[in-house]
């Protein structure tokens, strides 16, 4: 007899069990090879699936300085933002 069970496909079209299961499988294919051939793509995309929020945050910040740079660009001073020879500390988690 038939049952009804729910699964998750994948961007490639492959099934899984659980969302998480599909979600790693396309981190895995978006890294592609990692390490030799390609044995630790799938305990990489693991460690980005657990440890996502933290990426984000770090992502976020990064874009956010990026936005702030490209707004002070058009300061004709200059002195708004980074250049070549300037290193601006923005935030130190350091005691």
């Amino acid at each position: 007899m038939a049952i009804e069970c729910v699964a998750y496909r994948d961007a490639k079209g492959g099934l899984h069990s659980s969302l998480e299961k599909a979600t790693l499988e396309d981190l895995a294919a978006v890294l592609g090879r990692v390490g030799d051939e390609g044995g630790m793509t799938s305990g990489v995309a693991r460690m980005i699936f657990d440890k996502r929020a933290e990426i984000e945050r770090v992502f976020a910040e990064h874009d956010a300085l990026v936005a702030s740079a490209a707004g002070s660009a058009g300061d004709p001073a200059g002195a708004g933002g980074p250049d070549a020879d300037s290193i601006r500390v923005v935030r130190s988690d350091l005691p």
